[in-house]
């Protein structure tokens, strides 16, 4: 039987996290710019340290995505 404590774990894990390449590729940028936003502070885009790596959720990218999500004049 599993738990919700199990599954916010498996929802977290790693096979969840991607690294900053795979994250800037996924969102069309370099990944040089999401170091730059990161140290600036310039977006509130979630990221997760693992010793000297950083890694995102793809959720997080996703929500990111939606909150910049403009509608077009007329809807």
């Amino acid at each position: 039987m599993i738990n919700d404590n199990q599954k916010h774990l498996d929802h977290t894990s790693n096979k969840h996290l991607l690294s900053r390449r795979e994250a800037a590729e996924f969102l069309g940028i370099k990944d040089g710019t999401l170091s730059v936003w990161a140290c600036t502070k310039r977006y509130e885009l979630p990221y997760v340290k693992v010793g000297r790596l950083v890694k995102y959720r793809l959720p997080d990218l996703l929500t990111f995505i939606k909150n910049r999500t403009q509608n077009e004049i007329g809807e």
